[in-house]
């Protein structure tokens, strides 16, 4: 199945022509749940990973609260998306007394102690094949990105928290069949759920912090004049993606350019992944896919804007910064 985006509401490089150069295509990776092989390319899934070669893994120390393990994060869902589904009479609970039960253990978590010594194995997150994805900026010789990260809270920055893997898929002629999981993890929403890929490619502008301060307020004056909102409808397409421009800034400054350099070489970096809290919000939704036109009948868990399941902040999104010199170097994550 494919996924379509709308055609922008109106052409903005036709009434700006400076932006005409600095239009960049980007993939839309339009994840949704399924059942991706290590053969797919895939979010939340499992990772082509050699038989011999260890574990991604993490030693750093975690501020913790509660802690889960990642199987009762699965059982919550499971719980959740079959209540849901089913026909509940008028004034009927959505959950049974049992479930109910489940559910509340699972909720309170285990206490921070429990949490073990490190490294940790680190959670996979996006599994991406050159031939999926013609915005994927592989190093020579390769043709497979995984990204991989500790599913606790503080994952900005640069560290062993999130790591890449280049792979030449060719080469890897015995997979990993038991691949490793955290024991416990710090929040639900650093868990991605299984999702199959849909990519497509789409044309995008810089948002406003990545342009002159006067061409980004005539964007902005010139669009809200016809109802609409150059960052939510114009610029940037929401949802996961790879390459393309950087997200906008929505509850901060951005950072400036020596921030974002590569922690390792000090290169400058480029907009590599971006891992969002949804595929669309109300400021974004003309980007929602022809494909996913609103649906009565369905089920508000998970919602059609949340087929991952991942949350960044308080519904923010994780920017990933690629090195420009080197892409196997630690990327630079920025809350967005």
């Amino acid at each position: 199945m494919t996924r379509t985006t709308p055609p922008r509401p109106l052409d903005v490089a036709s009434v700006f022509p400076e932006l005409a150069d600095m239009a960049r295509t980007a993939t839309r990776l339009h994840p949704r749940p399924g059942s991706p092989t290590v053969y797919d390319s895939s979010v939340g899934g499992p990772l082509l990973w050699p038989a011999d070669e260890p574990w991604a893994s993490c030693s750093q120390e975690h501020p913790v609260y509660r802690l889960n393990t990642p199987e009762e994060i699965r059982t919550l869902r499971r719980i959740l998306g079959d209540a849901w589904r089913r026909p509940r009479p008028p004034r009927t609970n959505l959950l049974s007394a049992e479930e109910d039960a489940v559910v509340g253990r699972i909720h309170a978590g285990h206490p921070p102690e429990l949490m073990p010594a490190g490294p940790h194995p680190l959670l996979p997150v996006a599994q991406l094949y050159a031939r999926d994805v013609p915005d994927l900026p592989c190093p020579g010789g390769t043709d497979l990105l995984q990204v991989l990260w500790c599913p606790f809270e503080d994952i900005e920055g640069c560290s062993q928290a999130v790591q890449l893997r280049w792979r030449r898929a060719a080469d890897v002629t015995e997979v990993l069949a038991d691949q490793p999981e955290p024991p416990y993890v710090g929040t639900d929403h650093h868990v991605p759920a299984p999702c199959v890929l849909h990519p497509e490619q789409v044309r995008e502008y810089p948002a406003g912090h990545d342009m002159d301060e006067d061409l980004d307020r005539r964007l902005y004056r010139w669009a809200e004049e016809r109802s609409l909102s150059y960052r939510g409808d114009l610029s940037v397409a929401p949802g996961w993606k790879v390459g393309g421009w950087a997200a906008p800034y929505t509850f901060r400054d951005p950072d400036e350019p020596d921030d974002l350099r590569c922690r390792e070489c000090r290169a400058p970096t480029a907009p590599l992944l971006t891992v969002p809290s949804g595929e669309w919000d109300g400021e974004s939704g003309s980007w929602r896919p022809l494909d996913d036109e609103p649906d009565e009948d369905a089920p508000p868990y998970p919602g059609p804007a949340d087929p991952t399941m991942v949350s960044v902040g308080r519904g923010y999104t994780l920017q990933f910064y690629g090195c420009t010199r080197e892409l196997r170097h630690l990327p630079v994550t920025v809350m967005q």
